[in-house]
C-alpha cells in the first residue's frame, strides 16, 4: 500500500512524513520534552520562513500520536491571586 506524502512546509520542503518522524524522534530521546513547531524545525535542521504554513503545521502536529503533552507535565501552572500578583512583579523587579 502506498502512502501519500502531503506538503505542509513549500518553502522549507517539509511533508506530514517529516513532521510525524520528528515528532517521535523527540518523544523516544526525552519522553517529557514539549514538542513546539521551531523544534520540530531544529530537528528537521531547518528554519521556519514566511509563516504561512503554520496552521497547517500545527494541524499536523496535533495529528501525531506522540504529540500530546505527557502527564506529570500537565497543570503545572500556578494559579495566583490577583492582589499577590502586584506583590510578586515587585519582587522580581530589579
Amino acid at each position: 500500500m502506498e502512502t501519500t506524502l502531503m506538503m505542509v512546509c513549500h518553502c522549507m520542503g517539509i511533508t506530514d512524513r517529516d513532521i510525524r518522524a520528528a515528532v517521535d524522534w523527540m518523544r523516544a530521546s526525552d519522553p517529557a520534552t514539549i514538542v513546539t513547531p521551531g523544534k520540530v524545525y531544529r530537528a528537521l535542521g531547518k528554519k521556519a520562513d514566511c509563516g504561512g504554513c503554520l496552521p497547517h503545521f500545527m494541524d499536523t502536529l496535533r495529528q501525531c500520536d506522540s504529540f500530546a503533552v505527557p502527564a506529570n507535565l500537565r497543570n503545572l501552572r500556578r494559579v495566583v491571586e490577583p492582589e499577590t500578583w502586584d506583590v510578586e512583579v515587585r519582587s522580581h523587579e530589579g
